[in-house]
């Protein structure tokens, strides 16, 4: 298992060391990515083993995701249950815009009671919206949100796991999308004190 013997066959090597780790914690030893084994403290049933071993969550967080992604599916990453990570993932986006706006609707209309400036000052803003530019950077934000949600959420939400099957690549990919919405979320600006501020 020295890395150097598959530096061509990562995934390979990536999959067989997951796998080979959650039978080494019964014994209160892990592989490390550097192919040396080391000390860590046992564990007692299979999700221990599992949750110790996990792949998704490892990956997830070598790409640095926002936290509020960990937080929000935390018990499903732990069992790479990459249906209901994404499904919870997705489902905290909704819960920040709420959060930060007050609103209570969901979907599409959340989104539009946001962000929209089409007569009305929205909730939130990316920018300042002075500009075209600004202005287009905001509707397509938007527009990314209803993407998002209708097809992973809505689509998680109504169809059975078995039918709507979701690949790891595919999760680690949706999940960093999520994380850098959370973030453009994070950084946005109430804009009624903004315009409030103009006057």
């Amino acid at each position: 298992m020295s890395p150097a013997r598959h530096y061509d066959h990562q995934e390979w090597y990536s999959d067989t060391k997951y796998r080979l780790n959650q039978v080494l914690a019964f014994s209160g030893i892990e592989l490390g990515d550097n192919g040396k084994l080391k000390t860590v403290d046992r564990v007692k049933t299979i999700s221990e083993s599992r949750a110790r071993a996990s792949k998704l969550k490892e990956s997830l967080l070598s790409r640095k995701v926002h936290p509020d992604v960990l937080l929000f599916c935390r018990e499903e990453l732990l069992v790479d249950n990459y249906f209901h990570s994404v499904f919870e993932a997705t489902k905290s986006v909704a819960e920040k815009i709420r959060s930060k706006t007050g609103l209570t609707s969901d979907g599409a209309a959340l989104i539009d009671e946001a962000f929209s400036f089409n007569n009305k000052i929205p909730h939130l803003a990316l920018n300042t919206l002075q500009t075209e530019s600004e202005q287009s950077e905001q509707k397509g934000f938007s527009n990314l949100l209803k993407g998002l949600f209708g097809t992973f959420r809505n689509t998680a939400a109504h169809a059975p796991k078995i039918i709507w099957s979701i690949q790891e690549q595919d999760a680690l990919d949706i999940l960093s999308l999520v994380s850098l919405i959370h973030r453009r979320l994070d950084g946005a600006i109430e804009a009624q004190k903004m315009y409030q501020g103009r006057r």
